[in-house]
């Protein structure tokens, strides 16, 4: 038999040396990763589903219940039975009767935003060059879901039609399902794979965005098309890299935005001429409808509708709230010297006024009662959504739950 190596003095200390050289690297490489970098802290027990919004009760009187600071959430977040607030690196899950922790989640960088969609918030952090990494947390429970890295750009919003979530940007557009895989990129975006990203225009920029029944629409502003286009493609076309043009055609009108989109149709506000235009698919004007327009939001990178959808859309034109038919997007009532789109809880349409919540029927708009909310103060644009029998209000940076 063949007598084993003998093991000398050098051979076990370059074995040591070894190990603690690898020990060390796997040191350096988890403290500077992502994983060390996170705080986590899913609830113990995931929380029962709230009642649908159609069973609840419309409330005769509200209080405010708790507040919170909110100013990654451009409006109200409610993922499955929590109310999510979000600023600085964290988001956090809350009770909403109460306001208490459920969950918390948060990383050694910024937020970008912080959406909802699938029952699950959707946060997006930035990096030095753009909004790159996103992860999806449960709402029942704060657990992580899917994750990505994007290309969502600084000042993206996230704008969920029900089944995709879209990211806005003025130079790159990008969609995703559920599993947070992409299912389109309309755009130049930093890191692009194809020359002129299969795109026909790609020196256009993009002013405003808006989704609805798979699609998306944009307004273009592209060199030597002045007053810019309106343009719709689908959300998800059969390959994520060629984009499906359903129709784009030119506007010329300045500051144009798109309000809302369904499966062949655009809405388009003509803010110079106080009009409201409808696009039908075949890139025609069927209808032309006057509206009054208050201030606009500036903070997004690209121009995003104040807008809620329950069957119907309701849109915020910044003084009044506008029905518009989900099909054809016409206009069908008009709710004047309104704060917000409003939301629907028991067959009601529940929309923001100066001195409360109006009762209005979403049939007609006729207002039937107001019930009272004291803003202490606070007179600007309010987002509206419930959350069981608890409404929630975003007032610009804040956060305040009613009951």
């Amino acid at each position: 038999m063949v007598r084993p190596e003998r093991r000398t003095k050098a051979d076990l200390a370059a074995v040591v040396l070894i190990a603690v050289a690898v020990l060390a690297a796997s040191v350096v490489v988890w403290a500077g990763s992502d994983a060390r970098a996170t705080i986590s802290e899913p609830a113990a027990q995931s929380a029962p589903d709230l009642p649908d919004p159609e069973s609840v009760r419309v409330p005769e009187s509200l209080r405010e219940a708790w507040r919170e600071p909110s100013p990654a959430t451009p409006v109200p977040v409610v993922a499955g039975p929590a109310v999510v607030t979000a600023g600085g690196n964290e988001v956090v899950g809350r009770d909403p009767a109460t306001g208490q922790v459920r969950w918390r989640y948060a990383r050694d960088i910024p937020l970008c935003t912080v959406g909802e969609s699938w029952k699950r918030a959707i946060a997006v952090y930035r990096k030095d060059h753009n909004c790159s990494e996103v992860t999806s947390l449960r709402g029942s429970n704060g657990v992580r879901g899917p994750q990505r890295n994007g290309d969502a750009e600084f000042g993206t919003r996230l704008l969920s039609d029900g089944t995709y979530v879209t990211a806005s940007g003025r130079r790159a557009v990008e969609s995703w399902r559920s599993d947070l895989v992409r299912t389109q990129q309309y755009g130049i975006p930093p890191a692009m794979k194809n020359p002129d990203n299969n795109l026909k225009r790609p020196d256009c920029q993009y002013g405003s965005v808006a989704v609805g029944d798979q699609r998306f629409g944009l307004v273009e502003e592209c060199p030597g098309e002045p007053g810019g286009r309106i343009t719709l493609l689908k959300t998800k076309p059969e390959d994520d890299e060629k984009p499906e043009e359903l129709f784009s055609t030119g506007l010329g009108l300045p500051g144009a935005s798109v309000v809302a989109v369904s499966k062949d149709h655009a809405a388009v506000l003509a803010p110079d001429r106080s009009q409201l235009l409808v696009y039908d698919g075949n890139a025609a004007v069927v209808g032309s409808f006057p509206v009054r327009i208050g201030p606009r939001d500036t903070t997004a990178n690209s121009r995003i509708e104040a807008t809620t959808r329950d069957g119907q859309v309701y849109w915020f034109t910044g003084t009044d709230t506008v029905a518009l038919h989900p099909d054809d997007l016409t206009p069908l009532w008009t709710a004047p010297d309104t704060l917000g789109p409003g939301t629907v809880v028991g067959g009601k349409l529940l929309v923001p006024v100066r001195d409360g919540l109006a009762v209005l029927d979403p049939a007609t708009g006729a207002r039937e009662r107001v019930i009272p909310v004291d803003r202490q103060g606070y007179a600007g644009p309010v987002g509206l959504d419930s959350a069981g029998d608890v409404l929630v209000e975003q007032r610009g940076e804040t956060l305040v739950a009613l009951r």
